[in-house]
């Protein structure tokens, strides 16, 4: 029997970073969790330099970062420390933004947000973006925001308005 569960109608990707060296750190696009019931930020970071990197999760009133700030709430965080051995996601401390160690290994960091326990939803938040630290040249970062959202349809919410 068929499974009921389609990755591109329910979790549909959004592209928040393209893969690109980190040496100077940069600023996702903001995408919307206004019709979100829940969402992962999914970090890849291919540490060819051990420097580390710093993951931090902003939130802003729209797309275009209005009143942009910092998420001060912990979510849940797992990590794959080495993606060459092994999938596992090491469940890490729960906070608001993570930092990698210094190995030279490829990672997958993901951040689960819940919009209304993580972002300041009552003074108009509803956007969030990642920021990634200052790091080196040989590091490589990317991430993809999957959301879940609360209604389900033929298309889903744009996060892009």
């Amino acid at each position: 029997m068929a499974r009921q569960t389609s990755l591109p109608y329910q979790f549909p990707p959004v592209a928040l970073l393209a893969p690109a060296a980190d040496a100077a750190g940069r600023t996702s696009a903001y995408r919307n969790l206004k019709n979100a019931h829940k969402a992962y930020v999914i970090a890849h970071v291919n540490q060819g330099n051990a420097a580390t990197v710093a993951l931090t999760l902003t939130q802003a009133k729209d797309v275009a970062g209005t009143g942009a700030k910092a998420i001060s709430t912990a979510m849940p965080i797992w990590l794959q420390a080495d993606t060459s051995v092994s999938d596992a996601n090491a469940v890490q401390t729960a906070a608001a933004s993570f930092t990698t160690d210094a190995t030279t290994k490829d990672k997958i960091v993901i951040f689960e947000i819940v919009p209304e326990a993580v972002l300041d939803v009552a003074n108009g938040f509803k956007t969030i973006a990642l920021t990634t630290g200052a790091s080196n040249a040989a590091n490589i970062t990317e991430a993809t925001l999957i959301v879940l959202e609360q209604y389900q349809g033929a298309s889903a919410p744009s996060t892009y308005a």
